[in-house]
């Protein structure tokens, strides 16, 4: 590849003889645009599953605590999974992995909509949609987006795409709300299941970036999988930014799984929670172009710090006073801004140090920290829900972590330069 520009550069498509980076933007826009949809359906139909704990716990005659293990497994299982769905990718290319990932969510969901008890639900919301997202969650789909478009344009592409992952709890929740309202819980599962047909052309289109060469080496990184990986785990920006992870994950999924659980408890309208979990979606659009566009020009760890301080301070106010619905619909649009925002850093950060060879992969391993932070944040709130018949603690174990996590995540990225970066970035065109 003589024509080829270093790695440092970014990636090339050879669209229209090596023509520019309109060129390559063009080129790049079918797989952009179906890494898009897929992820905009894959965490849209997922960050609304808290709409049916209510209704099908009382169905099917179970706690929340089982209904909350079941998303804490599946946030668990995608994690764990996440590394191995990258080393996939690495061998054999992402289409078959994104192909895969697809018919394992419809499956999910199809047994979910089915359950008779919480083993099934167990299996269905948590298993099966736990492996799905391995394949088709954000993490899959930044790698996909990294690659086509070259490292000047790279930042602002991992936000669009992020964005876009909003678009889908935009659909879902207040159709999973109707539904489940008008024929039951079962009948909005059906529903997801129906929208969630579409990421099967989705992802095939995305997979057209297998046809995308890899960049050449660039100095000093490794073709051999293990080294990467062995590298990433000695790197003190990398296990930093991973571990402050941890707490993103945690607080997140607290409030995908409980904010309706809250609301109905402080006897709020049930549309609220579908009201405030759209409106998240609708602000995390802004929240993703913001932080790409932003992560192309600032210090990414000092802006995932900012995020985990604002984030964490924004929860503690909210549940310091019984909520109204104008307080949770503030409270949702802030949430919304800094929701997914944290994805293209993280996913421009981990390329930065490491190269796009094995992102999938070693992203893949920040992203099982933060799944356990998941897993905690799902489980952990609907067990001291339980106990305590309150999410008092729970809310302010949140906020501390997260005050914390984003204070250390700050203070090491200004230390000095942006971690991982090799030399300034090009400036805007």
């Amino acid at each position: 590849m003589h024509g080829a520009p270093r790695a440092a550069h970014g990636s090339v498509l050879d669209a229209a003889g090596g023509a520019g980076e309109h060129g390559r933007m063009r080129a790049a826009l079918p797989i952009l645009i179906g890494a898009s949809v897929m992820l905009s359906l894959a965490m849209g139909l997922r960050q609304s599953l808290g709409l049916f704990m209510a209704p099908s716990t009382q169905d099917l005659g179970i706690a929340v605590a089982e209904f909350t293990l079941a998303i804490a497994v599946q946030n668990l299982g995608w994690g764990f999974l996440q590394p191995f769905a990258g080393a996939a990718a690495a061998r054999w290319g992402f289409r078959p992995v994104l192909a895969a990932g697809v018919v394992a969510y419809l499956a999910g969901l199809a047994v979910m909509a089915l359950a008779q008890g919480a083993l099934a639900l167990m299996v269905g919301a948590g298993l099966l949609i736990g492996l799905a997202l391995a394949c088709t969650g954000s993490g899959m789909a930044l790698a996909v987006a990294s690659r086509p478009v070259s490292a000047a344009a790279r930042s602002s592409a991992l936000g669009m795409v992020s964005a876009a992952g909003s678009v889908g709890a935009l659909l879902a929740a207040p159709i999973g709300q109707v539904l489940s309202e008008g024929w039951g819980w079962r009948a909005g599962v059906w529903g997801f299941l129906i929208l969630g047909l579409a990421m099967l052309p989705a992802a095939w289109v995305a997979g057209r970036v297998d046809r995308v060469p890899v960049p050449p080496l660039a100095r000093g990184e490794t073709p051999r999988m293990g080294v990467a990986l062995a590298r990433a785990m000695s790197h003190p920006p990398f296990l930093v930014m991973s571990a402050a992870y941890f707490v993103c994950g945690l607080q997140l999924v607290f409030l995908t799984t409980h904010l309706p659980s809250y609301l109905a408890l402080c006897g709020q309208d049930p549309m609220l929670s579908a009201k405030a979990l759209g409106l998240i979606g609708g602000f995390n659009v802004l929240g993703s172009l913001f932080f790409g566009w932003a992560g192309g020009r600032w210090n990414k760890g000092a802006l995932l710090g900012a995020i985990y301080l604002v984030r964490s301070l924004v929860l503690g106010l909210y549940f310091a006073w019984p909520p109204s619905e104008a307080s949770t619909l503030v409270f949702a649009a802030i949430m919304g801004f800094l929701w997914l925002g944290v994805a293209p850093l993280v996913s421009g950060m981990v390329a930065e140090m490491f190269g796009l060879r094995f992102q999938a992969l070693i992203q893949g391993i920040a992203f099982m920290s933060h799944q356990l932070g998941s897993f905690l944040g799902a489980f952990g709130g609907g067990l001291l829900f339980d106990l305590n018949g309150d999410y008092v603690l729970a809310w302010q174990l949140g906020v501390g972590m997260g005050l914390f996590a984003g204070a250390v995540q700050v203070a090491f990225a200004l230390r000095g330069r942006p971690p991982g970066a090799p030399e300034p970035r090009p400036a805007p065109a």
